[in-house]
C-alpha cells in the first residue's frame, strides 16, 4: 500500500523532535511539553500536540479487526508496517482517506503484541469529530488508514533501571494508554521470568478505573485477569459513578461505588518508589496530581494525559 502524497507532507509539517524529548522513560515531560486541554475552545489534535514528539514517517496500515468493547467504544486492531514502533502509553496521529482531520487515538494495546502478531489496537469512543465519526459509521475491516506515533507520556524501561511501584489512575476512555502499560508491565514479567530474573523487575502496580457504570469500564476481564496471574504484583479497583443496575458478581471484590477518595490513593504511595501515570478528563488529573503532591510524590513521578 503506497502512502498518498498529503500523508506524507503531512509528517514533514513538523519539526523532528529533540534528543532530550526521545529519552524520559522514567521523567514526565515539562509542563510546557505536557498536553493543557483546558482552553474552552476545543482545540485540534494536530494543534493541541504540536509540542510533542513524534515519529518522523507516516505509516500504512489496514483495519483487520473491529470489536465492539462497549455500546459507545470500539476497538479497531490494525495491522502496521513492519517499521512502525511505539511505547506504551504513546498515542498515533490517525489519517482517514478522505477525512481532513486527522485523529489522535492512544494505544491500548502493547508494544509486545506488535512484535508478536504485527497489530496495534486503538479503542475509540463514539463522538461527532469527524475520525471518531468516520470509526464508528464507516470503518469496515480491509479500511486503509495511515498512522505515526506521538507523545511523550510511556513507560518503557531498560532492565537497568531501578524498580519502581507505578500507580496508574484512568477517568473514562483514559484507560487506553494505562491499559497499553499494564499489558506491557505484564509482558515485562513474563521476560522476567523466562530469563531467570536478568530482565526489569516491576515493584507492584495499581489501577484505579473510574467510570460512569461498569459497562462503560473497559477491559474490565482482562484486567482482573492479570491481577490475579499475578496477585503480588498487581492490584485495581474499579470505581462507578452512576451504576443503576446490579452487578456482575465476579466485579464485586474490585469495585467500589463513588469517586476515587484520598484513602484509596494514600494507601499506593510510596514517595520513594511510586511513579503516577494519569490520564482521563482535565478537572479529574489536576485534582488527582494536587492530591498526589500533599502526599509527597514530588511532580516528576506524576506523569499525566488530559483528554477533552
Amino acid at each position: 500500500m503506497s502512502v498518498p502524497c498529503f500523508w506524507l507532507s503531512a509528517a514533514r509539517s513538523f519539526p523532528r523532535p529533540t534528543a532530550g524529548l526521545l529519552c524520559c522513560r522514567l521523567r514526565g515531560p515539562s509542563s510546557e511539553t505536557r498536553r493543557n486541554m483546558s482552553s474552552k475552545r476545543q482545540m485540534d489534535h494536530l494543534e493541541r500536540t504540536a509540542s510533542n514528539s513524534r515519529q518522523n514517517a507516516v505509516y500504512p496500515a489496514e483495519v483487520c479487526g473491529i470489536i465492539n468493547e462497549s455500546e459507545t467504544v470500539k476497538r479497531l486492531r490494525i495491522a502496521v508496517h513492519p517499521d512502525f514502533s511505539f511505547k506504551a502509553g504513546q498515542w498515533v496521529d490517525f489519517f482517514i482517506p478522505g477525512v481532513e482531520k486527522v485523529g489522535g487515538f492512544s494505544m491500548c494495546s502493547s508494544p509486545g503484541l506488535l512484535q508478536r502478531e504485527g497489530i496495534v489496537e486503538l479503542a475509540v469512543k463514539y463522538a461527532k469529530h469527524p475520525p471518531a465519526h468516520w470509526i464508528h459509521t464507516a470503518c469496515t475491516v480491509g479500511s486503509r488508514v495511515a498512522v505515526r506515533t506521538g507523545g511523550d507520556f510511556f513507560f518503557d524501561p531498560s532492565p537497568s533501571d531501578p524498580s519502581v511501584d507505578l500507580l496508574l489512575v484512568a477517568g473514562g476512555v483514559g484507560i487506553n494508554p494505562l491499559y497499553s502499560i499494564l499489558l506491557h508491565t505484564t509482558d515485562l514479567l513474563h521476560l522476567n521470568q523466562a530469563s531467570g530474573g536478568r530482565d526489569y523487575n516491576i515493584g507492584s502496580a495499581h489501577l484505579c478505573y473510574s467510570a460512569k457504570n461498569t459497562q462503560e469500564l473497559l477491559f474490565k476481564s482482562s484486567i482482573i485477569e492479570a491481577c490475579r496471574e499475578f496477585p503480588d504484583k498487581f492490584s485495581c479497583d474499579f470505581n462507578v459513578t452512576q451504576q443503576s443496575t446490579d452487578v456482575d458478581p465476579h466485579l464485586h471484590p474490585f469495585l467500589k461505588r463513588g469517586r476515587i477518595t484520598e484513602e484509596e490513593l494514600r494507601a499506593h504511595v510510596d514517595p520513594q518508589r511510586t511513579l503516577c501515570f494519569l490520564c482521563g478528563p482535565p478537572p479529574m488529573i489536576e485534582a488527582i496530581s494536587k492530591t498526589l503532591m500533599d502526599f509527597g510524590l514530588t511532580k516528576d513521578r506524576i506523569l499525566y494525559e488530559k483528554w477533552w
